[in-house]
């Protein structure tokens, strides 16, 4: 499998010892969904600042730089795994990649202050879709860039989460460190966790507009562990079938 790109065009090719043939075509144009991590990063309360240290240094006449990251693995972009609120679930690095890349839809749910069922049947989210990244104003009040902490940030319901595990949604992504409501954490995160539904969580969508697009989302492959730190990014457009 490999690339080959002509001007504003990338082709994915597959191929064997006998022939190659184009699958899918996409547009290069990229945004950047993860904020920088830094000891201004907004966090969860109770969860430790990020320290970034560097024990060595070339400025100061060491060899090499070197950083050490300390930080909670809920930090800034993130992805939820089914072990973080069911026991003896899957930890993140058993999550499918599959799931983590492929067309995702971004609904922008205007003014609501809580993502329910009732909204969701308002928006215009077509049947089948597998990926919805919800733009809400937490973005338009640049919650995931502001250092400080706040608690009344717009999330998905349960009932919202009833709904999207019932249409048969794999993924959902939200712009700020919970999906669920900073009251009800538990309910929300148990009916889309149960179903096999990854959560992502902490996006900064300050650049993206509502519509179609190819998500890639790659959380680090820490062994165990309920969550991890993840770069997600969108490529404007979605995979398409070239003949």
């Amino acid at each position: 499998m490999f690339f080959t790109c002509h001007l504003h065009t990338c082709y994915l090719h597959t191929c064997d010892l006998h022939s190659v043939s184009p699958v899918f075509v996409m547009s290069p144009d990229i945004i950047d969904l993860s904020p920088p991590l830094s000891p201004e990063t907004p966090v969860w309360p109770g969860d430790p600042r990020v320290v970034l240290r560097q024990p060595f240094h070339l400025a100061r006449g060491d060899d090499f730089t070197l950083t050490e990251l300390a930080m909670s693995a809920h930090t800034g972009t993130h992805v939820d795994a089914p072990a973080h609120y069911l026991p003896d679930a899957a930890g993140v690095d058993q999550l499918p990649l599959d799931v983590l890349i492929g067309p995702a839809r971004v609904v922008d749910i205007g003014d609501a202050g809580l993502i329910t069922a009732s909204t969701l049947d308002r928006l215009a989210i077509p049947p089948g879709t597998e990926r919805v990244l919800f733009l809400t104003s937490n973005t338009a009040r640049g919650l995931m860039r502001s250092p400080r902490f706040h608690t009344d940030f717009v999330a998905l319901a349960a009932d919202g989460a009833q709904w999207l595990v019932d249409r048969g949604v794999r993924l959902v992504g939200v712009d700020y460190l919970s999906i669920a409501p900073y009251d009800a954490l538990a309910p929300t995160h148990r009916i889309l966790l149960k179903a096999g539904v990854v959560i992502v969580e902490g996006l900064d969508m300050t650049d993206v507009e509502p519509g179609d697009y190819t998500l890639v989302c790659l959380p680090l492959k820490l062994q165990g562990a309920e969550g991890a730190p993840a770069r997600a990014i969108l490529l404007k457009g979605r995979f398409v079938k070239h003949e």
